[in-house]
């Protein structure tokens, strides 16, 4: 395959799934990044604002925003803790986020697995080491325009 085509044909995927997100998203009356920081929570459990805001980027302004439309949808609460009031955790509703999406990703999944099947075990090794050295690019890439070592 030709690395222009290769190029072309990553940067479509990127984009697909993107807009994918954004889609799914918006079925459950979520912005992208909404969802996408419920994501972070589902996957990491609860977490101070601070905490979501190191792992996102974003600033601890644009978070409580974030925090407060999915407050809004009952897909997280805020926890205070006994020991310092000031301190809140966020808590995700996993079983109101399962409502919400397990229906689309279950036919997603359902899909990939059929797709994956498909592969020998020599194209997945290699699929896995693109996207596992892609991830490293864009991570590297993320801290160095965030400032970070």
């Amino acid at each position: 395959m030709e690395i222009t085509n290769f190029k072309k044909t990553t940067r479509k995927y990127f984009e697909t799934a993107l807009n994918m997100h954004e889609a799914i998203a918006k079925k459950a009356d979520l912005t992208g990044t909404d969802h996408k920081y419920l994501g972070y929570l589902i996957e990491n459990g609860e977490m101070s604002a601070g905490d979501l805001s190191k792992i996102s980027g974003l600033t601890t302004g644009a978070i409580t925003g974030v925090i407060d439309r999915l407050e809004k949808n009952n897909l997280v609460k805020r926890k205070f803790l006994q020991a310092d009031r000031r301190k809140v955790m966020i808590v995700p509703n996993i079983e109101r986020a399962n409502q919400l999406f397990s229906p689309i990703f279950k036919k997603l999944q359902k899909d990939t697995d059929l797709l994956i099947s498909s592969f020998t075990d020599h194209e997945l090794e290699v699929v896995h080491r693109y996207f596992e050295s892609a991830t490293e690019i864009m991570e590297g890439m993320s801290k160095k325009l965030q400032g970070k070592k």
